[in-house]
């Protein structure tokens, strides 16, 4: 049987589907490319905007096109919110909620063995669990590692979320905050070790939140791996302002496997929709974290922090002045390496899609592109405030005319021609 799998969303659905995948091919399925005929088509969806679901569907349907035969499935969070919906679509034959994660590889097999014997109804989910209450959705954990690169692995140590921002869904499609427990998390990272990686991302959908199912703590989980042989460079791919603790920024300082790179939510400079869609911090926090970290982490002649900022642009009540808070408490104040820019999609059922004072798309479009414009601006500043300072670089096997590419420790993309016998070590540099 061949499979092919695809991904939308975050880094979290990347590393579930190098799980399913690692677990296809352990039953002896053959991996294909997504655009190439199959058996089995999996996608796995998300649903953080309209954007994403609409072409979650384009994809079902694209499957179903290329092989009206094929077993196409659905996981993610798309699927877990709007389960009956993509049963309606043409060709699906199976929907995971997220409590059926664990049984995608077998039930999926199981499900096409039943299809090309005749004992298959398409679209009856069969004896799967029906709901991810009674799964035990809130308590489950699935673990997952990404594979496929030969340098960096994204291996997910927390999910779920218990902050119910007014704008969000992921609650709802991932659950309560709940963790992996250490010895575990830390037998994944020697195993992707053992594979040759070099660097490890730490994913979660709250990742600081780690600790809630097991009463460990995120520092102590970041020491454990810092202890894994093999492994010579971590990041953490997202963490709340409000959970990056002053303890764990001086142990990472102290001279560790942790890297000058943070990606950090904001999501609105403005303390007044800050406070409207619920998050757990103000602009002063959030200013003073990052203060505090650049302290800690800054040193003459060493390289400087790469500090990535989530913003959401057109939250309801988003008037131009309050834009405004957002875009001068970054240019002026944070200054941070670069923002990655969301216009605010309104998801049905949370509190934000009922508000008042909804910003029009064309208004979203515009500022987006001006806080693009500064991501530009304050990218080029973050690389000329390194020039000539050392570092160090973990090169990439990719090639694009003639060259190849590696990032800094903190995160700076670099290139020069490629020598195969420099893929995935680590050579310093001058920058």
């Amino acid at each position: 049987m061949k499979v092919a799998l695809t991904t939308l969303g975050c880094k979290l659905n990347y590393a579930e589907t190098s799980t399913y995948e690692r677990g296809f091919v352990a039953r002896g399925l053959e991996v294909v490319p997504w655009n190439k005929p199959a058996d089995i088509y999996v996608i796995n969806t998300c649903a953080v905007t309209e954007t994403a679901e609409k072409k979650s569907r384009n994809l079902m349907r694209r499957a179903h096109k290329t092989n009206p035969d094929a077993l196409v499935v659905a996981v993610g969070c798309y699927a877990e919110l709007k389960k009956e919906k993509l049963y309606q679509i043409e060709g699906v034959a199976r929907v995971f909620t997220a409590a059926e994660k664990p049984l995608v590889v077998s039930e999926t097999i199981a499900l096409y063995s039943s299809s090309i014997s005749g004992q298959y109804e398409d679209g009856k989910p069969g004896n799967a669990v029906s709901s991810s209450k009674e799964a035990g959705f809130e308590d489950e954990v699935l673990p997952a590692y990404s594979t496929g690169e030969r340098t960096r692995s994204f291996l997910k140590v927390q999910d779920g979320c218990n902050n119910f921002c007014a704008y969000c869904t992921v609650p709802y499609a991932r659950g309560r905050s709940r963790n992996i427990p250490i010895c575990e998390v830390v037998k994944q990272a020697r195993q992707i070790a053992a594979d040759g990686v070099r660097e490890i991302v730490l994913t979660g959908v709250n990742t600081g939140d780690f600790g809630r199912t097991t009463g460990e703590s995120f520092l102590d989980l970041l020491k454990a791996l810092d202890q894994v042989e093999g492994i010579e460079r971590y990041r953490i791919s997202s963490i709340e302002p409000n959970l990056i603790t002053e303890e764990i920024v001086d142990w990472i300082a102290s001279g560790t496997k942790f890297q000058r790179h943070f990606h950090i939510p904001l999501q609105s400079g403005s303390d007044t929709l800050l406070k409207k869609v619920g998050r757990r911090y103000d602009t002063s926090l959030f200013a003073s974290r990052i203060d505090y970290i650049r302290h800690a982490l800054e040193r003459p002649g060493e390289p400087k922090v790469f500090f990535g900022i989530d913003v959401i642009v057109g939250l309801p009540g988003e008037t131009e002045e309050l834009f405004l808070e957002t875009y001068h408490f970054l240019k002026d104040r944070i200054k941070p390496a670069f923002i990655h820019v969301f216009p605010y999609s309104k998801r049905p059922g949370t509190r934000a899609a009922v508000m008042p004072d909804q910003v029009q798309d064309s208004v979203k479009t515009e500022r987006v592109a001006r806080l693009e414009a500064l991501c530009a601006q304050l990218h080029d500043a973050f690389i000329a405030e390194n020039k000539g300072l050392p570092e160090k670089v973990l090169w990439e096997s990719s090639v694009k005319d003639g060259l190849m590419a590696g990032y800094t420790g903190n995160y700076i993309r670099v290139e020069k021609p490629y020598d195969p016998a420099l893929v995935n070590t680590i050579e310093s540099i001058i920058l």
